[in-house]
């Protein structure tokens, strides 16, 4: 159990770190609970006080002491009580204190993909839920029942014989609906996380989805992907539902079958008449515990499954950590080595042995059929994925041997897609710089700069607040153009060395063509290294080079005009690329 809370698998020390921040608060909330749970004793005394010497006797000055005594005990007992709650709730925001940042870089920064990924954040609040609710509570106070059945024994051992048995019979309820709960609690886990996912993607294109008439289709698929994740969830509630019910019908009897069982002892002498009520009480606390462990079970094996999944995301990333050199500033010289990239699932490679390089201040056009894999050329080449063979190197150094973030400020990135995300323009342009509290100034000055690179900045100034125009998820509030030119802009923001278009051009109109051109002229005034991926063929007049993909491989490489030469002499054999230069 304790290696599982501090995982030691390499990449795994900030979960572990994490856990031994919190540790303190863990045993001190145990701690609480041992002086908890022997105030819970003090009912118990003071009934047998009650009946063995006031009943008897008649002191009610001595009823009056027990009573104070006992009233004091069980307000001790509330607050210490409030304080243990307290110390896990503590424990649970520095857990979110020192893990949120960290699980959110490294679902960021992976690789992977799919709802283990996805569901990263639910998993890490989930299990920070986890150490901090009900099932912890249950599970600090589950020690103690040998505690109380051992005082039951000290009453007379047919009484311990009696918890005893029904604690073992309890307890193998509890087993069974670990045992029975499990699979199903997973099943449900994974069903809900794969409806969330569809119903935040259905959610973001949902213009899209109103524009094709997919609505009632798509709601239709996603009520069924709901009605699975429902149905595994309520499956997991009744299976624990019946045991739940078992247990406390058990322990209802054994309350019983305890309170006769010590009249029985008392009519035979054989302990006191305080005693009978002290022996149902101690066996029904003895028993509580595990009644509570058994109905906060399935958050208990919820949480245990996210701690689990978030040890395996973070030891699948655990190359994010690793302590790099910093770098020199580089010039741009780029450089691919045999380079090959394969999908999960499928033997069909997207690139297939794709070596180059290209000088400082060259230029470079990759053109191709659909699905040649330019996309994916693209994506490697901006440290946006990593290849599965070969090397991706700037200035002679692996992407591998860079740290991410500053290999990636050295880059410049234009998607197909734009990717705005919601904030302001500036924001977006700036790279979201605001959020770690760079001075402003210096970042209004070089978003406007890199805006003026674009030649987008005379069309910002157009926007209802300028470069402080809010910006909806996905650049909502510009137009397919508007927001192709601001990503432009967010590409060329610091001045990069190395800067990738990918079809750079596809929403531009003539105004956003000839600022386009403008910038591409002021990148190869500057020396920077660029990579063009396009279909449209005015993008592509002044570049140096032009690479031609097919099927995930180099089919041709060299100076513009000779392979633009080879490719007219060929039309005929491969019209489609020929019509991409021409």
């Amino acid at each position: 159990m304790l290696q599982a809370l501090f995982p030691t698998k390499p990449g795994t020390e900030p979960l572990a770190a994490a856990m031994k921040a919190c540790r303190g608060h863990l045993l001190f909330a145990f701690g609480f609970s041992a002086m908890v749970n022997v105030l819970y004793l003090a009912p118990t005394l003071y009934m047998m006080q009650v009946y063995d010497r006031v009943v008897p006797t008649g002191g009610i000055l001595t009823l009056m002491f027990v009573t104070i005594v006992v009233v004091f005990a069980l307000a001790t007992l509330a607050a210490l009580d409030h304080i243990r709650a307290r110390i896990l709730v503590r424990a649970g925001l520095r857990m979110d204190r020192l893990l949120a940042g960290v699980v959110l870089n490294r679902v960021i920064g992976s690789k992977e993909s799919g709802a283990k990924v996805a569901q990263a954040m639910r998993d890490f609040d989930s299990f920070r839920q986890g150490i901090s609710g009900q099932g912890a509570l249950a599970l600090c106070d589950l020690p103690w029942t040998p505690v109380y059945l051992l005082i039951c024994f000290m009453l007379h051992w047919s009484l311990g014989m009696l918890t005893l048995v029904g604690g073992a019979m309890l307890f193998t309820l509890a087993l069974l609906n670990e045992r029975a709960s499990k699979p199903r609690i997973e099943a449900s886990t994974r069903a809900s996380a794969k409806a969330y996912q569809a119903q935040e993607t259905v959610a973001s294109q949902s213009e899209v989805v109103r524009a094709l008439g997919m609505r009632q289709a798509l709601i239709t698929r996603q009520l069924k992907q709901r009605s699975e994740a429902v149905t595994a969830q309520a499956d997991a509630q009744f299976v624990g539902g019946r045991f739940t019910g078992a247990i406390k019908f058990l322990r209802l009897v054994l309350q019983s079958l305890a309170l006769g069982a010590g009249a029985w002892l008392a009519v035979e002498g054989q302990i006191s008449a305080g005693a009978i009520i002290a022996a149902s009480v101690l066996l029904s606390r003895a028993v509580q515990p595990i009644e509570l462990v058994v109905g906060a079970w399935n958050g208990i094996v919820q949480a245990r499954a996210a701690w689990k999944n978030l040890i395996d995301l973070f030891a699948s990333t655990a190359d994010q950590d690793r302590a790099r050199t910093v770098l020199p500033k580089p010039v741009g010289l780029l450089a691919l080595d045999g380079v090959g990239v394969r999908p999960p699932l499928t033997d069909k490679p997207l690139l297939r042995h794709v070596s180059f390089s290209l000088q400082a201040g060259e230029s470079l056009g990759v053109i191709g059929p659909s699905g040649a894999g330019k996309t994916t050329l693209a994506r490697l080449i901006a440290g946006a994925t990593e290849p599965d063979a070969g090397k991706v190197r700037l200035d002679q150094a692996d992407y591998a041997t860079w740290d991410p973030e500053r290999l990636a400020r050295q880059i410049g990135y234009l998607p197909q897609d734009s990717v705005l995300f919601a904030g302001t323009v500036k924001e977006n342009i700036s790279r979201f710089d605001g959020s770690l509290e760079q001075p402003g100034e210096d970042i209004d000055e070089r978003a406007v700069k890199a805006a003026g690179l674009a030649g987008c900045h005379e069309m910002i100034l157009t926007l209802p607040q300028g470069y402080d125009t809010p910006l909806g998820p996905m650049g909502r509030g510009l137009s397919a153009g508007q927001a192709q030119r601001v990503a432009l802009a967010r590409a060329l923001y610091g001045d990069p060395c190395l800067v990738v278009l990918d079809e750079p051009n596809s929403h531009l109109d003539a105004e956003g063509e000839a600022a386009l051109a403008k910038a591409l002229a002021g990148l190869k005034a500057r020396r920077a290294t660029v990579v063009i991926v396009a279909h449209r063929s005015g993008v592509l007049q002044n570049v140096d080079k032009l690479l031609v993909l097919r099927d995930g491989a180099v089919e041709g490489l060299g100076p513009r005009d000779e392979i633009a030469a080879r490719l007219q002499a060929g039309r005929q054999a491969a019209p489609r690329v020929v019509s991409s230069v021409n």
